[in-house]
């Protein structure tokens, strides 16, 4: 397979390829992510064929509009809303209850992972493509990529197209939050803290 690397403005390419069950490679406000279509199981299986990812841990999804919720959340926790409408788009993971017609390869769980990216290239896609399971664009256990080429460095060969926003802030991941109980609880830290959510709920 030949991996190409066109400017993140080729949208309509990227969604040929992601429309055709293909995978593609886009800058975050955090790194580089690697992005199927959330409802192809088939093309979210070739992620993890391609990072050489172990199967069993869950991918996330990003959205491009907070009304993109209903179509993958099997019913949003009203913390989820709240948390979302402040921190959103920004470096906040929401762990909610999943829709079951989501395929398998996204969470074998009940629950998936969600969040909006703060980065214009992003939500480009995000809004034209609709929800997307995405995770970082490296080998597995690999460097987090912060630009198109470190992601060529890696997965040139095994994905179809990589569009280059310049180089991502890079640096913390988005803090993981879990909305399903009755409190937050933090799973992974990050810019947001567990005051941070405390001061809004």
């Amino acid at each position: 397979m030949k991996t190409e690397i066109l400017p993140a403005s080729e949208i309509q390419i990227a969604l040929q390829i992601l429309k055709n069950g293909g995978i593609v490679a886009f800058p975050t406000d955090t790194v580089y992510g690697l992005g199927a279509l959330a409802f192809n199981n088939n093309a979210i299986e070739s992620i993890y064929t391609a990072k050489d990812r172990p199967i069993e841990k869950a991918i996330p999804i990003l959205i491009g509009d907070l009304s993109d919720l209903e179509k993958i959340a099997g019913g949003t926790p009203d913390m989820a809303l709240r948390l979302a409408a402040r921190f959103w788009p920004g470096p906040l993971t929401c762990i909610i209850p999943k829709k079951q017609t989501l395929p398998p390869a996204v969470s074998a769980t009940s629950t998936i992972a969600v969040r909006i990216p703060n980065h214009p290239d992003a939500l480009a896609l995000l809004r034209a493509a609709g929800p997307m399971a995405v995770t970082s664009a490296n080998i597995s256990g690999g460097q987090n990529p912060s630009t198109a080429q470190e992601v060529f460095d890696q997965l040139n060969g095994r994905i179809p197209l990589i569009l280059d926003g310049g180089k991502t802030i890079g640096g913390v991941p988005s803090t993981l939050v879990d909305c399903t109980g009755d409190l937050p609880g933090i799973l992974r830290e990050g810019p947001i803290s567990l005051n941070d959510l405390m001061a809004v709920l």
